[in-house]
């Protein structure tokens, strides 16, 4: 869905995709973490493929870019 260092956006993600019932995966958290915790290393959120058009949907309503990730 989209990359960011961003934490609380991603947290934001999560509870807007949740209230759907959409499950997020979020990737890179560990190795952000691993490299220092610097926030230097973007995490990825993740949806399952038969969600992914719903969750662009939202998201693109409440106005965050997503990008060509996927």
């Amino acid at each position: 869905m989209l990359r960011t260092n961003d934490l609380v956006l991603i947290s934001y993600i999560e509870a807007l995709l949740a209230d759907s019932e959409i499950q997020t995966f979020v990737l890179d958290g560990h190795t952000s973490v691993i490299e220092g915790s610097l926030g230097v290393l973007p995490r990825r959120i993740m949806v399952a493929d038969d969600h992914e058009v719903r969750a662009r949907v939202i998201l693109s309503a409440a106005e965050i870019e997503t990008g060509p990730y996927g």
